[in-house]
This record gives structure tokens, sequence and C-alpha cells, in this order.
């Protein structure tokens, strides 16, 4: 998976199109991403200690990596990876500016 936590994405598809936010969470067996504030979905919650009040409450889903882009640190594009090593080492690269993500 090409995506990692702390990585800055844009969603492609779904009510959050055109959007971005930093990857919280990967979840790579069922190539799903959790993006913060994104593809908030409402539960409705009964009163505990943990939640006194109770009530309606947004919950943030997964979305899946395919209706996801990663967003280039240097052009600040959404654009996609490829991999390189050098040194020993995989290097993701901006396949629009050429330069290391």
């Amino acid at each position: 998976m090409k995506i990692k936590k702390g990585d800055t994405v844009i969603v492609t598809a779904g009510k959050d199109r055109a959007r971005q936010g930093k990857v919280e969470r990967v979840y790579p067996k069922s190539e799903t991403v959790l993006v913060e504030n994104m593809n908030l979905y409402k539960k409705h919650v009964q009163k505990s200690e943990q939640n006194p009040q109770g009530g309606v409450v947004e919950i943030p889903r997964p979305l899946p990596v395919s209706n996801i882009m990663l967003v280039c640190k240097k052009c600040k594009k959404p654009a996609r990876t490829k991999y390189e090593v050098k040194d020993g080492k995989k290097i993701r690269i901006c396949k629009k500016c050429r330069k290391e993500n």
C-alpha cells in the first residue's frame, strides 16, 4: 500500500469528493484508510460512564484506498506515485514533479 499514516490525501469519489485531509490510520488487510474529519456517519449512543450525555455522535469510517489520492508535498497537487530504490531504501516519488514524497 502506497499510503502511510500522516500523509495528506484528497478524496476522489464519494460524498467528500475534492476534500483534503490527513491519514490517521491505515488498514492494509481491508485496503482502507481512516482520514480525519472525512466520511462521518451518525451513530445513536446510549448513556454510559464514558458518554454521560448520550444521543447522536458523529463517527469517522474508513475510506477505500481506491477513492483517495496522495497529495505531493512539493507541488501540492494530487499525483500518482512510484517507488525507486536508492541506497537500498524504497522511496516514493511523485510522477508529476519527479520529487521525493
